[in-house]
C-alpha cells in the first residue's frame, strides 16, 4: 500500500509540473476599426469623435493625422492616444486642411485598422461678442470686415456686411452684387451651421436679423463665413446695436464652416508612419 501511495503522489506531481509549464496562447486578434468617426471644425483646433468599439478587451484608441487621404506620399502620423472616444487636436494653422483617422488597440498590444471614413478638416478663425451700430446714425461703426476681423465704416471697400435699423426691422446688408447672404434659421449655437449652402441667397442682398438665428455670407473674393445674432443692445440714445458671434473660412472657396461630412472608403487600410 505504501508503494502504491508513493506512485500516485509522484504521478500527480508530474501532471502538476506539466500544467505549470504550459503557456497560454497569445492574443493576436486586433480590434475592429472604429466607426462613426467625424470632425468638428474650430479656431486652430479640430474636435474628433467616434463610436466606442464593442470588444471587451479594447484598451484605448490612437489618433492619426496626414496631409492627404491615402497613398505612400501621405503617411499617417500619430498625434494622440487615449481611452475615451473624443480627442482635440490643437495648435493647428487656420486654412490648412488635414486628414484624420483613429485605430483601436487592445490590452495585448494589437492595433486594428484605421477608421474607414475619410475625415478631413480645415480650421478657421472665429470670434464672439462683436458689435455693430446702425449705419445711418453711426456710419464708422456699422461695417464688418470678416478677413481682418474688425469694424469698418459701412461703405469702406473692405466691408463685407453692414448693419441697419429702420425703427422696426433689424437688418444686415452686403455692399455689392458679388457678395451673398442668407438666413440659415434658428440654432442654439454658432456651430449648428456646418456647411455653406449651394443656393438660397437673398435676392435683395439683405436679411432680417433675429436673435438666435444664424446667417451665412459668401464674400466677393470667394470666402465663406457665418454669424449668429446673440442680442440687440439699446444704448442711452440712438438705435440699438447688434451683438453677434462669427466664423470665417480663410481657405478660398472652402464651404466648410464646422464639420466635414465623412464618406466610407473601401475598407483598405491607409499607410502609417509610426511616431511615438
Amino acid at each position: 500500500m505504501r508503494g502504491t501511495w508513493l506512485l500516485l503522489i509522484a504521478a500527480v506531481a508530474g501532471l502538476s509540473g506539466c500544467r505549470n509549464g504550459t503557456t497560454a496562447p497569445r492574443d493576436l486578434t486586433p480590434p475592429a476599426a472604429p466607426r462613426g468617426f467625424y470632425s468638428v471644425t474650430g479656431d486652430r483646433t479640430v474636435y474628433l469623435s467616434w463610436l466606442a468599439n464593442t470588444e471587451r478587451d479594447v484598451a484605448g484608441y490612437r489618433i492619426y493625422q496626414a496631409p492627404c487621404a491615402s497613398g505612400s506620399g501621405c503617411p499617417y502620423t500619430r498625434v494622440g492616444s487615449l481611452s475615451g472616444t473624443s480627442f482635440t487636436v490643437s495648435g493647428l494653422a487656420n486654412g490648412v486642411t488635414a486628414y484624420y483617422a483613429v485605430a483601436a488597440y487592445d490590452f495585448a498590444g494589437n492595433e486594428g485598422d484605421l477608421s474607414y471614413e475619410t475625415v478631413f478638416d480645415t480650421p478657421r478663425p472665429e470670434g464672439f461678442g462683436a458689435r455693430l451700430a446702425d449705419y445711418l446714425t453711426s456710419p464708422a461703426l456699422a461695417g464688418w470686415d470678416l478677413s481682418a476681423e474688425r469694424v469698418r465704416r459701412w461703405d469702406d471697400a473692405a466691408t463685407d456686411m453692414f448693419y441697419g435699423y429702420n425703427g422696426s426691422v433689424f437688418q444686415m446688408f452686403v455692399p455689392d452684387y458679388q457678395t451673398d447672404i442668407q438666413d440659415a434659421g434658428y440654432a442654439g449655437s454658432l456651430d449648428a451651421v456646418d456647411f455653406a449652402p449651394n443656393g438660397g441667397w437673398s435676392p435683395t442682398g439683405s436679411v432680417e436679423l433675429i436673435p438666435g438665428h444664424c446667417y451665412v455670407v459668401w464674400t466677393r473674393d470667394n470666402h465663406y463665413a457665418k454669424f449668429r445674432v446673440s442680442r440687440f443692445i439699446t444704448p442711452g440714445s440712438g438705435p440699438p446695436t447688434v451683438e453677434f458671434d462669427w466664423a470665417y473660412q480663410v481657405a478660398t472657396g472652402n464651404p466648410e464652416l464646422r464639420a466635414r461630412p465623412a464618406r466610407e472608403e473601401g475598407g483598405e487600410r491607409r499607410p502609417i508612419r509610426w511616431i511615438r
